[in-house]
């Protein structure tokens, strides 16, 4: 850029923080703005159009076209000229803009005589606040050098927008992170909360965009970045050489830390007038908005690194790190992007409830909140942008929905719901120590999941039977490096001690998919969930699974022991894992260890093809459990990870009923023992209806054994069952109408 066009738009942000820092009223200095940089640019025309909503922009000042347009015109996002800079985050600059594609005339502007058109957006931080156009008669394009300097100027609007400068009336000019939210996610743990926002990773504020002194600003940008790139390295210096993945990360960062193009761009910005922080922020800005228009996952992630390498330049330069001094409530609710299981787990039962913008209904922090018990809503789209700490937010697990900052209507029928909840749950309390028997004289063994030490004084509190499932991979998950034996078997012994006597089944290493070691490489896979995971990769892997079974035979010392093998796809795979455990069996023996009084060795019954495998395979078997999740995923075809599709599939389904039905007739034929774990099993409606079609053993999250107690008691099963059986002989699609109506014509009121 040459030295007078930098030294207009140096002067030319002075200006502009000069008037913003006048006191006025919010619209008095967004009418002082466009009038300063039409005169600035030497237009006749600047405007300002904000987001009143998600998909509306407003016109909220302008110079030069007509004032009585102002907060009246209005375009959805991808309308007209200004919607599309919306829309796709980029500027659009032509000479002749009514001639331009999608052009759209609004004759109450008047802007009919204007010919060229420059637009960019204003965004921070992938958040985009508005647009900034400037039009004239002249029918010319725009230099590179002013569209540059316009977006330099829409950056420094989009930190004052940030820090509250043009709040004022309407819609589009309240002020951010004031205004209530709600965003739509995905489940990936059920539950609701109520409480604060906790931010993981607290926002960075820019309070200075604009600098006087370029030289300063570049020399604190490059003292900044010689002190990124000295932690780079010696983050790789004392990385893992066993953690190929973390150093692959490091590597980026690296690269992207001593990357002269990125230098060069921000050393431009600082040329123009900016401080070092707003530089980095606007190189950031731009990296996110490409973020969300690149499908190849490889570069998604380099974008992932240059953002999380800015925000560690901004941190350096403001000085703002993690501990910023703020007092975490008493009632947090984590916000974050992604978390790690370590880092969840460190925060503990101290939350409320986590919300993600990121993660999976299998990820790592999915397993962890499940321990827990704690809500956990993902996918929820920029929620870290949204947050600051200590605003008030509500947690629907259930729905998959957020409201932060919620208004007063919302909050009171949310607080109903959560009071409802505990009032439901008090009365489940008194069933605690009755069992699971319905009206016809038929009982129901209902036994919780688990997987964590911490879950389990849930299993007196909830009056479950024992532990249908024992997730073992979060002991791995949440180390950098394999556990040894000797641990692992104090964990397990610690969780029999803890059972007290009541069954618990352990299901090995599940891994493989999203659940991926710290420690193992990577397998790029195009569908994980199909691929290289649980028993197919331990018995590839054989050394883990022996050490883990060794483990689980010391901890048993003397007391029986279940074992059961996850995605068991074909006989021959549980043959092999069971084959191992029983060598393990000899193997402790010769040793002269203590050798479990009982050993029960079962498999999880999650692809259809197991269903059909041969009659020897279910008398072999010592135990069948059915895992909802995935066989329901891998029966409709529908990946439970896609929101477009996970809810458009019912357990309820005819077909799936009838499938279900074949399962529990072949294990009935041989005798096998046979459980339903899942999702399912701990919705009421779902369990009864499990039940009523075979099934004895359900296991379920703990907070679900009260709910799916109360009404298998007040039901009569037999009948039920017979209500179904006839339904799916009739060919119905949709069981659940006809299984709601049932219940509510057939249900008892009270219990005997």
């Amino acid at each position: 850029m040459a030295d007078r066009t930098e030294s207009e738009s140096r002067k030319l942000l002075r200006r502009l923080r000069d008037t913003l820092a006048e006191p006025a009223a919010g619209q008095e200095r967004l009418d002082r703005i466009t009038h300063l940089i039409a005169d600035s640019m030497h237009t006749e025309v600047c405007s300002i159009y904000l987001f009143r909503d998600r998909d509306t922009l407003e016109l909220c000042a302008t110079e030069g076209l007509r004032p009585e347009a102002v907060h009246q015109t209005r375009l959805r996002v991808g309308e007209g000229l200004v919607g599309r800079v919306a829309k796709t985050a980029a500027p659009i600059n032509t000479a002749n803009a009514p001639a331009e594609k999608g052009f759209r005339y609004m004759p109450e502007t008047g802007e009919e005589i204007y010919s060229s058109f420059l637009g960019v957006p204003i965004q921070r931080l992938g958040e985009r606040l508005g647009v900034l156009v400037v039009q004239s008669k002249e029918a010319r394009a725009f230099s590179d050098d002013e569209v540059y300097a316009l977006e330099v100027v829409a950056m420094v609007l989009a930190e004052m927008a940030e820090l509250g400068a043009f709040v004022g009336e309407g819609e589009a000019l309240s002020a951010l992170h004031q205004r209530p939210v709600m965003i739509r996610g995905t489940t990936a743990q059920e539950g609701a909360a109520i409480g604060h926002v906790w931010l993981h990773e607290p926002r960075v504020v820019v309070t200075n965009p604009v600098a006087d002194d370029p030289e300063r600003e570049r020399k604190r940008l490059h003292d900044a970045v010689e002190q990124l790139r000295i932690s780079v390295d010696s983050m790789l210096t004392m990385t893992d050489a066993q953690n190929p993945e973390q150093r692959q990360v490091l590597e980026a960062y690296r690269m992207f830390a001593n990357s002269r193009g990125w230098m060069r761009r921000m050393e431009e910005d600082i040329a123009a007038g900016l401080s070092a922080e707003a530089a980095v922020e606007k190189e950031q800005s731009i990296a996110r908005a490409r973020l969300e228009t690149v499908p190849d996952p490889y570069l998604r992630e380099r974008l992932h690194d240059l953002d999380d390498l800015s925000n560690r330049l901004l941190r350096i330069l403001t000085g703002q790190g993690n501990d910023t001094g703020a007092q975490m409530p008493e009632d947090p609710i984590l916000v974050a992007r992604n978390i790690g299981p370590a880092e969840l787990l460190d925060y503990g039962r101290k939350l409320k409830g986590v919300v993600l913008e990121e993660g999976a209904v299998g990820s790592h922090a999915a397993i962890v909140c499940r321990a827990l018990a704690i809500p956990l809503v993902i996918h929820a789209a920029r929620v870290t942008t949204e947050a600051l700490n200590g605003d008030p937010i509500l947690v629907d697990g259930d729905q998959g929905i957020v409201h932060l900052r919620p208004d007063d209507a919302v909050a009171a029928a949310f607080r109903d719901k959560v009071a409802m909840q505990a009032s439901a749950q008090s009365r489940y309390a008194s069933l605690r120590d009755k069992p699971a028997t319905a009206r016809c004289g038929t009982t129901i063994s209902l036994h919780m999941n688990a997987g964590l030490m911490a879950d389990l004084p849930s299993l007196k509190g909830s009056g479950a039977e024992g532990v249908g499932l024992f997730r073992t991979e979060l002991q791995f998950l949440v180390r950098s490096n394999v556990p040894k034996r000797g641990e692992l078997a104090r964990i397990y012994a610690g969780v029999m001690d803890a059972a007290a006597g009541k069954r618990v089944a352990f299901r090995t290493l599940d891994i493989g998919s999203d659940k991926v070691l710290p420690y193992m490489k990577r397998v790029p896979e195009p569908n994980p969930a199909m691929g290289w995971r649980a028993i197919r990769l331990a018995l590839d892997r054989p050394g883990i699974l022996r050490m883990q079974l060794q483990a689980l035979l010391r901890a048993a010392r003397g007391h029986p022991l279940a074992v059961m093998f996850p995605f068991v796809a074909e006989p021959s795979e549980f043959r092999t894992a069971r084959d191992m455990l029983l060598a393990e069996v000899e193997r402790e023996r010769a040793l002269g260890h203590v050798l479990p009084q009982k050993l029960e060795i079962g498999a999880m019954l999650e692809t259809p093809s197991l269903a059909f495998a041969p009659r020897s395979f279910f008398e072999e078997v010592d135990f069948i459990s059915v895992g909802g999740n995935d066989l329901k995923q891998f029966f409709f075809a529908a990946d439970r990870e896609n929101e477009a599709v996970r809810r458009r599939y019912d357990m309820l389904n005819g077909s799936f009923m009838r499938f279900l039905m074949t399962i529990v007739e072949r294990c009935a034929e041989t005798g096998t023992p046979l459980s339903f774990c899942g999702e399912d099993a701990g919705r009421p409606i779902e369990a009864v209806s499990l039940a009523a079609i075979g099934f004895r053993t359900l296991s379920m999250r703990p907070a679900s054994i009260g709910p799916v107690k109360h009404l298998v008691r007040r039901v009569n099963l037999r009948e039920l069952g017979e209500m179904i059986r006839a339904e799916c002989d009739a060919g119905t699609d949709n069981l659940r109408p006809a299984i709601t109506a049932w219940l509510a014509a057939n249900t008892e009121s009270a219990e005997a």
